[in-house]
């Protein structure tokens, strides 16, 4: 099994306990383009929901050699098209350069099979619109890894928690999200701003669909953004940035993100995530609880019945890689509507569009 390096974000891949949702070999799946290391956190989601990795493919013959380290027997193939000319293979799971991300799935679409990239899903607009066309025309899903909320035990508790009422209504959600840069592991694009995309649809993309999500908004209004440059050493990465928003129904949400985590800190970032309800409200502290209780997952609840400190480390569990499944089995929208996927992408791009540069 992959080691999960809690340091080192670009290789965080979580792991939970094997609930399959299909039968051996009933839902076979790719891996095409491991440009970065959310590959195995999405991988590993979907073998433990039951898919089978058929094929991996990506023209640096180290990356598959290390992928297979970690899954052997899968097959590699020659090329892409290797892969997207397999009938057998029902979704491609791909964590290409964020640029590449939408050419890459519409070609997987129109191969006939779903598509499953790392966030951020676009870098620019145009390239959401057209992936939106070829939805439509194809029927095929585009889904995206939204990590910080589907791959984190207290975010999906949280959901939980809002659905049975514990907090009343959702009227706020802050979020922060701390990186640790470790800049000597990135690869080139990573600094690239053409490549990546800027920090909010990045990271920040993160933010905007967790702030979705909690308050239950189908839509929202950016009211303001900023980015910042500090990094003399690495000019067009954007090191800071924050987002205010307001959604549709009247909730409002902030978020932060960042690559300044110090390395005196146990993790790869102190994410956090502030969610305020009429009745109540809860405390996300997803990856560690600093100088206090060791571990992530602490979710801390207050409502009328009292304080309540909830460590869900392996209690919870990753529910949306087995819904995902379904989905493309049934054709149904359990794990994650498009039109949400969507939602997250497009308020992203256009907070990191209109943002104020520092």
């Amino acid at each position: 099994m992959l080691f999960v390096d809690r340091r080192d974000g670009m290789n965080y891949a979580p792991q939970g306990k094997p609930k399959p949702v299909c039968g051996p070999g009933e839902f076979p799946i790719a891996a095409v383009r491991l440009d970065h290391g959310h590959i195995y956190g999405m991988c590993n989601g979907l073998t433990e929901a039951g898919a089978t990795i058929k094929w991996v493919y990506d023209p640096d013959e180290a990356k598959v050699a290390a992928f297979r380290r970690v899954y052997p027997g899968v097959q590699v193939a020659r090329s892409e098209d290797e892969v997207l000319a397999d009938a057998d293979v029902r979704l491609v799971a791909s964590a290409a350069v964020p640029s590449e991300r939408a050419n890459l799935g519409m070609r997987v679409m129109a191969a006939g099979k779903d598509y499953f990239t790392d966030k951020g899903p676009f870098t620019t607009l145009s390239q959401l619109e057209q992936v939106k066309e070829m939805v439509a025309r194809t029927g095929r899903k585009y889904a995206v890894y939204y990590s910080e909320r589907l791959h984190v035990e207290s975010a999906v508790f949280a959901g939980q928690l809002i659905a049975d009422g514990a907090i009343g209504r959702v009227v706020q959600v802050m979020g922060i999200g701390p990186h640790r840069l470790n800049a000597k592991t990135r690869p080139d694009w990573f600094f690239r701003l053409a490549d990546y995309g800027g920090i909010l649809c990045d990271i920040g993309s993160h933010q905007v669909e967790q702030f979705l999500y909690y308050t239950g908004a189908k839509d929202a209004q950016v009211q303001a953004s900023k980015v910042g440059y500090h990094l003399a050493q690495y000019p067009e990465l954007e090191t800071f940035g924050d987002a205010t928003l307001i959604a549709d129904n009247g909730a409002s949400g902030y978020f932060r993100v960042d690559w300044f985590t110090p390395d005196g800190l146990g993790t790869w970032g102190d994410g956090r995530t502030f969610i305020l309800g009429t009745d109540g409200y809860i405390e996300l502290r997803k990856y560690i609880d600093i100088a206090n209780h060791p571990g992530g997952d602490h979710v801390y609840l207050v409502n009328s019945d009292g304080e309540q400190h909830l460590a869900v480390q392996g209690q919870v569990g990753f529910p949306y890689f087995g819904e995902l499944i379904r989905d493309c089995i049934d054709r149904t929208e359990k794990a994650m509507t498009q039109a949400h996927t969507f939602k997250a992408a497009e308020l992203c791009l256009i907070a990191q569009r209109e943002a104020v540069r520092l």
